[in-house]
């Protein structure tokens, strides 16, 4: 059964228009035990993810990536020219893992956070709970549904 989930990026450093120049990518650099835990463990490939931009002026959900490979180590905790180096990752125990998505659709109607807020529907999602600095949170079907019918499109 496919599940459905919620990656948070910065746009300026990578967004839904990089994802969809570039097909697929690695969601490397998360350092966070619970986000990688999702990533390691919960994830399947076919996953819907709904990608979003976050620490901008209108944050909010601006498409569709879909889990295209399970987990591996991510690679930039052995690279010490790398922000995401670990020095304590070996490659025979990984700290950290990643999974690759792949582009499917950018929303022609951005549903911002605004709307998010705002929908009764979508009141119990993860991004809402005070608090929560998640980059990656699992989602709900009946929120999936909530905001791929808001955002115009057909299930």
């Amino acid at each position: 059964m496919k599940k459905h989930w919620l990656f948070k990026s910065e746009p300026e450093t990578y967004g839904i228009n990089h994802l969809q120049q570039n097909c697929t990518t690695w969601w490397s650099g998360v350092r966070n035990y619970q986000a990688r835990n999702f990533m390691r463990d919960d994830m399947s490939i076919g996953d819907i993810v709904f990608f979003y931009h976050s620490n901008i002026k209108t944050p909010g959900i601006a498409g569709i990536a879909r889990v295209s490979k399970m987990a591996e180590a991510d690679l930039t905790q052995f690279d010490p020219k790398s922000e995401y180096y670990d020095p304590k990752a070996t490659k025979d125990e990984p700290r950290w893992f990643c999974v690759e998505v792949a582009f499917v659709e950018k929303f022609k109607n951005f549903y911002s956070l605004e709307k998010i807020k705002n929908n009764p529907h979508l009141q119990k999602m993860r991004i809402l709970q005070k608090g929560n600095r998640l980059s990656i949170t699992p989602i709900s079907k009946k929120e999936y549904q909530t905001i791929v019918q808001a955002s115009g499109k057909t299930l």
